[in-house]
């Protein structure tokens, strides 16, 4: 389409870096609750497999979990063979019964690990099914979305949900699903087991933990306000670097680059101190966190020493108990980032599924109109409409066109042009009033079937990476070579491709350097000509080529408008003179309509638009 409707805004981009241990600035779902509600609903189809998930999880850590306890009996059984060799109590060390508690631990820790790569490659088939699972429904969602959805999203938020929240959801399942499981079983397992070796222990370490969460909630609270503000330059940096690089020719020309090196280097000082402060604050985290470990490690060494002496404890439970304490603070550690993964999985997950739920184009109706024997005679009866019902843009447009017709649609920047020819092809339903193809009003064909009625050429060319051949195939098809052919002829494109190094079979897309911007246009034409339909429209074709291709284009477009009714917008007036029908339009209204001639000798609107181009084209 032209660019009068056209909205775009301009994302900010940049990287997401963080340090080690840091934490990104996390955006939560609105319904945290609720969106999770949906997944696990979503996720019941893969129930069997996720109790296989959580079955292999628990077997993996239960096994884990046993061995520092025969480790720490090993280590008994030789402190007593040493003692009981140099006190003459026994011959020394059991080194068969010390191997056979060896292989029983080698055997859990193999099954542990077996279990973990189970449930591993499991949770993987779950994931990348989802991902799959919800790629293939949004991909299917897009084409049966109305256009005002689009119109209202940028091309970089609706890509995010196909690529960016699809994968959060995915990696973030992945990881926060076994992680709660296994950090919950070992956490309780591990606590089960200390208690065994010394509830007096177990208490002590246990006061421990408090400390440490008060620490690691200090430091996330001071290091939170520099990361929000580190990702907020991080964006405006790149902002930056970005526009001036992309206009480093007019940079140049306008002597602009001390203040563009002025304005990088007072972001630049910002983002330092702010990323410097957020660093800093994460990593102290890991030596804190270690110190405070290290401090329970002292407290179980000496505690469990005076144990030992009271023969409450073996000096092996010492050794299992210190690694039970690892262990038990390990999980605790990761709470927050378990919270983190939850609140990332619901936020993307709660877009996705925002989006599923968008309302849909409805694409038929009960007993459509059949578009066989279909003419093109438009009428436009009384036409009322508003993208915002309280802010109406067309106000009342009417206008009756015969088949085969040749008509031009022209007028000032946000006349309604556009927005005529999107209601002509029901992108959108008008507010009040009707048209009709034929005597038969638009809402009563099935919308694909309508739309097949119509061939565009727009002002923007669009090209997919394929074969020239492929490209102009994708207006019909089941078209044959030749059928390509005969359209790239008619279109006055044939001997260029023939120039290409493969000729038909060149593959391109829209950054060709190759293919020049009107040479594209051709081969758009060429695709509507073997698309054959009964309505042209034409959106400003010609406004962005050369003298000569716009010579070429023009004739390739009188050839395809032929026998068919067309519409021509258009804000060069020179291109639309031999039009059969011109209507002009002004804020939402058709003010004059006529032929060139006709219009010029009334000497109003349209003649006003005329004589300014012709007088600014003599200047």
């Amino acid at each position: 389409m032209s660019s009068e409707n056209k909205n775009v805004k301009k994302p900010a981009r940049g990287p997401k870096g963080h340090g080690p241990g840091a934490q990104a600035p996390l955006e939560k779902a609105k319904d945290f609750s609720g969106t999770m509600k949906k997944l696990f609903h979503y996720l019941s189809q893969y129930k069997i497999l996720l109790f296989l998930v959580v079955l292999f999880s628990i077997g993996s850590a239960i096994f884990s979990i046993v061995g520092p306890k025969i480790l720490g009996n090993a280590t008994t059984e030789i402190y007593n063979g040493l003692i009981g060799k140099v006190t003459g109590v026994s011959a020394g060390i059991n080194f068969n019964k010390i191997a056979g508690i060896l292989l029983t631990l080698l055997g859990l820790y193999g099954l542990s690990m077996l279990f973990s790569y189970i449930q591993g490659w499991i949770m993987a088939q779950v994931s990348q099914n989802i991902t799959y699972g919800l790629r293939k429904q949004i991909s299917e969602k897009i084409h049966r979305m109305p256009l005002k959805y689009f119109e209202s999203k940028t091309t970089g938020e609706i890509l995010s949900r196909i690529t960016n929240d699809v994968d959060t959801v995915s990696q973030n399942l992945d990881q926060s699903l076994t992680q709660v499981i296994s950090s919950f079983v070992l956490a309780i397992g591990v606590l089960i087991m200390m208690l065994t070796i010394s509830p007096f222990m177990t208490f002590v370490t246990v006061l421990i933990v408090p400390i440490s969460f008060i620490f690691i909630m200090i430091i996330v609270k001071k290091s939170q306000k520099y990361f929000v503000k580190q990702q907020e330059y991080l964006g405006h940096i790149n902002g930056q670097v970005e526009e001036i690089y992309g206009g480093h020719d007019v940079v140049n020309l306008f002597n602009g680059e001390e203040k563009a090196l002025a304005e990088f280097k007072q972001i630049n000082d910002t983002l330092y101190h702010t990323a410097w402060k957020s660093q800093f604050l994460s990593t102290m985290m890991h030596p804190i966190m270690t110190f405070i470990g290290n401090l329970g490690y002292v407290v179980v060494s000496i505690l469990g020493g005076w144990l030992v002496i009271q023969e409450k404890i073996q000096v092996g439970d010492i050794l299992s108990f210190t690694q039970y304490v690892r262990s038990f603070t390990q999980p605790l550690a990761q709470a927050a980032q378990v919270m983190n993964l939850l609140q990332a999985l619901a936020a993307a997950a709660e877009r996705v599924f925002e989006f599923l739920e968008e309302e849909e184009e409805i694409p038929s109706v009960k007993n459509p109109v059949s578009i066989d024997g279909i003419s093109g005679n438009i009428t436009f009866d009384h036409v009322k409409f508003g993208y915002d019902e309280d802010k109406i843009i067309i106000h009342d447009f009417n206008s009756k066109i015969k088949s085969g017709m040749k008509v031009a649609i022209v007028g000032p920047t946000g006349a309604g042009k556009t927005t005529m020819v999107k209601l002509l092809m029901r992108f959108y339903d008008v507010n009040s009033g009707s048209i009709k193809i034929d005597g038969k009003d638009i809402r009563d064909f099935d919308r694909n079937e309508l739309r097949e009625m119509f061939g565009m050429v727009l002002q923007d060319t669009w090209l997919y990476s394929d074969t020239v051949r492929e490209n102009i195939r994708y207006g019909k098809l089941e078209a044959t070579n030749d059928e390509v052919e005969d359209a790239a002829i008619a279109a006055h494109v044939d001997h260029f491709i023939r120039t290409l190094p493969d000729g038909y079979d060149m593959v391109i897309n829209e950054e060709s350097d190759n293919i020049s911007g009107g040479q594209k246009q051709l081969l758009t034409i060429a695709r509507v000509i073997l698309n054959d339909p009964k309505i042209l429209i034409l959106d400003e074709a010609t406004s962005s080529v050369d003298t000569r291709t716009e010579i070429l284009i023009q004739e390739a477009m009188d050839k395809l408008m032929e026998g068919r009714t067309s519409f021509i917008i258009a804000h060069r007036l020179s291109t639309i003179r031999n039009a059969d029908l011109i209507l002009v339009m002004r804020d939402g209204d058709i003010v004059e309509q006529g032929n060139h001639d006709d219009l010029l000798k009334k000497n109003g609107f349209y003649a006003t638009l005329y004589n300014s181009q012709f007088e600014d084209a003599e200047n």
